[in-house]
């Protein structure tokens, strides 16, 4: 009794009554389980030298994590997980614009600490790996672990094209599974039906600039590294970055 008493209370203290806070935690949440997903398959693929991972492996993370992170946090924030998701969803009116922006700080956040646990969980490797120095371009770059860059052949107006289809792409199918009056999908499995989707997006569509489809899972990796000791470089686009010129 005394245990289960303690317990009661201690779920009283923790339980977050305000609604607010409750769908930022969850969208912090969601998206920090998205990312490190993604980016520990990148890094497990670069660091092993693709012995313990490869392009398909790093894909279906990719598609997998989408699906964990619905499954997390999609009964209370919806799980938007993607500023674009949440522009589209305010441009539908069926969700706040004062949100937005709230919604944008939590998954650029949520990124940029899934970066560094990915960072820290790799560090040994990332290290033996870069033989001691973090580059944007070379042989053994590893900033490409956590920000994709566009291959040597694509011009910045390819890769910007590449990324509002790919977007466009994604949007259109998650709004389409959404939709009840759309054929509809089993309830409970459309986190499913949307990991699909990225999968197969991912597939299509990922020569190019690595498919992150997602603002938020760039700018927050690409902050972290900036600050974490690759440099200004990481905002640079250049050519012949060497191999692992992007991931997914």
């Amino acid at each position: 009794m005394g245990t289960a008493s303690f317990l009661t209370r201690a779920r009283g203290l923790l339980h977050i009554r305000n609604q607010l806070v409750r769908e930022c935690l969850a969208e912090l949440l969601s998206t920090f389980i998205l990312i490190i997903i993604t980016l520990g398959s990148s890094a497990q693929k670069v660091t092993s030298l693709e012995t313990k991972g490869n392009l398909l492996t790093g894909y279906l993370a990719g598609a997998l994590a989408v699906m964990v992170g619905i499954y997390t946090a999609g009964g209370i924030s919806g799980a938007h997980m993607n500023p674009a998701f949440s522009l589209a969803m305010c441009l539908m009116e069926q969700f706040p614009w004062w949100k937005f922006p709230i919604f944008v700080v939590m998954q650029t956040l949520a990124s940029f600490i899934s970066a560094g646990a990915v960072y820290f969980l790799y560090y040994d490797a990332i290290w033996h790996y870069s033989n001691g120095t973090l580059t944007v371009s070379g042989p053994r770059e590893t900033a490409s672990i956590f920000a994709t860059y566009p291959a040597d052949y694509v011009s910045v107006a390819n890769g910007f094209l590449d990324q509002v289809i790919g977007t466009g792409v994604l949007l259109v199918g998650v709004m389409g599974i959404m939709d009840t009056r759309n054929k509809g999908v089993p309830k409970g499995l459309e986190p499913v039906a949307v990991a699909l989707l990225v999968l197969s997006i991912e597939c299509s569509m990922g020569s190019n600039c690595g498919c992150p489809l997602n603002p938020a899972r760039d700018i927050g990796p690409r902050l972290f590294t900036y600050v974490a000791g690759w440099g200004p470089e990481v905002f640079r686009w250049e050519k012949g970055r060497g191999e692992g010129g992007w991931q997914g």
